[in-house]
């Protein structure tokens, strides 16, 4: 793969296409996110679980990237990584089939794995696209589409629940959909 050899036009709509990919990924994951401690409450988790499983989350979110970027880079392999990491935010709609605590915590677990497993080799392949138009450019133009989704799916998310009366079933299984 070298981003000396695509044009400038085929590394925009490279680009775009990774953030509208990135935008949809987040529409899931945000939304899921930001409601998982009530879920996991309404399930019955105590304040002190939500949290361990929040900071377990976190940590393997972050702690598992050290291992995936250095594999990814090893192997070469940055399109298993990403479409592997990108595949695992179907846990976060999965939520809404379960009402298993212990599930749905290893669904949310998941999902931070993907998001280890995917980050890395998606931005070591934007950075190679992005070598015609600049790197700021690249990482700039695919972080604002991606924050499009950060700011629908909590939004998109909460109008299901009002609307279906706190159905968490629902709002979990619209997410489907941007999936």
């Amino acid at each position: 793969m070298s981003g000396s050899k695509i044009s400038k036009k085929t590394a925009y709509i490279a680009i775009l296409t990774f953030g509208i990919v990135s935008m949809l990924g987040d529409i899931v994951y945000e939304s899921g996110r930001g409601i998982a401690p009530n879920y996991l409450m309404f399930l019955g988790a105590s304040a002190f679980m939500v949290g361990v499983v929040s900071g377990a989350g976190e940590f393997l979110g972050y702690g598992a990237r050290l291992i995936s970027g250095a594999l990814s880079d090893k192997s070469k392999a940055y399109w298993v990584f990403i479409f592997v990491g990108y595949g695992l935010i179907l846990s976060i709609p999965l939520i809404g089939l379960t009402f298993s605590l212990e599930l749905v915590i290893v669904l949310l677990l998941l999902e931070r794995l993907g998001k280890a497993l995917r980050s890395p080799s998606r931005d070591t392949v934007i950075s190679i696209i992005g070598k015609n138009v600049g790197s700021g450019k690249a990482f700039g133009l695919h972080e604002a589409v991606d924050q499009i989704g950060a700011i629908i799916g909590p939004l998109l998310f909460a109008a299901v629940l009002f609307f279906t009366a706190n159905n968490y079933q629902a709002a979990f299984g619209i997410l489907i959909i941007p999936f």
